[in-house]
């Protein structure tokens, strides 16, 4: 399970690397066309994914309710489940949403003389995430453990979100070089979902492994509203520390609520009314 979803993750994250190249080589109603191209060419694939023989025999079990997901809010245990699912994805998304994408307006207040380019610095940040995917995903099956291989890239993000501010009146090339590392430690993003989905019994596990990262990204917005409230008497830069923080501290202790999955038999369902 680990190698496949690693493996999906780190192709998958590639594509902004490629979208970065595309904007840049072509005007953007060509650089739309090649998306929507990519776009259709990821349906037709799907069609030839097959579906797991936990699911199929689920399927002819008329008993069992499928994919109901008002049953992942109407029991306390399931509910802190999925949220603490959440949780542990946050900082990606503070890194991505805050301090990739104000890219420039970071590097002015650090004193950066070269101009900085946020499609640059996403760029490299998502060149990290992949290698990040790739390295996670071989540390969990190395440790065995899930939980222990996001906790040492959680500790990782923390200690790349301290280099990116300490880093001082650097050049243009070492920012982006913190970047990428910013991207490499968050790239637990595989094993986050992973994690999620095996939190969860057949019946309502492809819902959780859909909705968690969609919710994960969503929390980009109250994540950036915080951070443009906070900016206000803070600063640009304490105020991005403040929210980091904050989403930091949320995912260590929901890393903590959360059962090690491993070596868990997934062939179960949830029971509800």
């Amino acid at each position: 399970r680990g190698y496949g979803t690693m493996l999906v993750a780190s192709i998958g994250v590639s594509g902004a690397i490629l979208a970065n190249f595309v904007a840049n080589s072509y005007d953007w109603r060509t650089a739309f066309f090649i998306g929507g191209a990519l776009g259709l060419l990821l349906l037709l694939a799907r069609f030839k994914v097959a579906e797991s023989g936990m699911f199929r025999t689920m399927e002819q079990t008329t008993s069992i309710s499928r994919g109901n997901m008002l049953a992942l809010f109407t029991d306390r245990s399931r509910f802190f489940r999925y949220l603490n699912s959440i949780m542990i994805g946050v900082p990606i998304w503070f890194v991505v949403g805050v301090l990739i994408t104000f890219s420039p307006e970071f590097a002015l207040d650090l004193g950066i003389a070269e101009p900085v380019s946020a499609g640059n610095a996403v760029m490299f940040c998502y060149l990290g995430l992949v290698f990040g995917d790739l390295s996670s995903g071989l540390l969990s099956q190395l440790l065995q453990s899930r939980k222990k291989a996001v906790l040492l890239f959680m500790v990782m993000t923390v200690a790349a979100v301290a280099l990116y501010f300490l880093q001082g009146s650097s050049s243009a090339s070492f920012f982006y070089g913190v970047c990428a590392f910013l991207g490499f430690a968050g790239g637990y993003w595989a094993i986050f979902i992973t994690v999620a989905a095996e939190q969860f019994g057949t019946n309502l596990r492809a819902t959780v492994a859909t909705t968690v990262p969609n919710l994960v990204r969503g929390m980009v917005v109250p994540i950036t509203m915080l951070f443009q409230f906070s900016r206000g008497f803070l600063g640009l830069r304490y105020g991005a520390l403040l929210v980091g923080g904050i989403c930091v501290v949320a995912a260590f202790l929901s890393l903590a609520a959360l059962e090690e999955t491993f070596h868990k038999d997934l062939d179960y369902f949830e029971e509800f009314l």
